[in-house]
């Protein structure tokens, strides 16, 4: 799957257009290497993603093509820095 594509389902990013944005702006990290927002996403990625000062990493659990509010968050796991 699409890396915009699951910021989106997975809910971290609420809009697939922010998800782009934000990837193609260099601020979204996979295993340590900047991405684009077509990067295939799979199961044990680590993600980073920088908001001015503030970065959020994920580890990436599942991955699936729809997920409901309850089941969203379970696609990922959030890492405490």
């Amino acid at each position: 799957m699409r890396l915009d594509k699951f910021l989106k389902v997975s809910r971290i990013i609420k809009r697939r257009t922010i998800a782009n944005e934000v990837c193609d702006a260099g601020h979204v990290s996979a295993n340590g290497k900047t991405v684009k927002a077509s990067y295939d996403v799979k199961a044990g990625d680590l993600l980073e993603i920088r908001f001015g000062e503030k970065i959020t990493k994920y580890k990436v659990l599942t991955v699936g093509e729809h997920a409901t509010k309850e089941t969203a968050a379970d696609m990922y796991e959030e890492i405490k820095g």
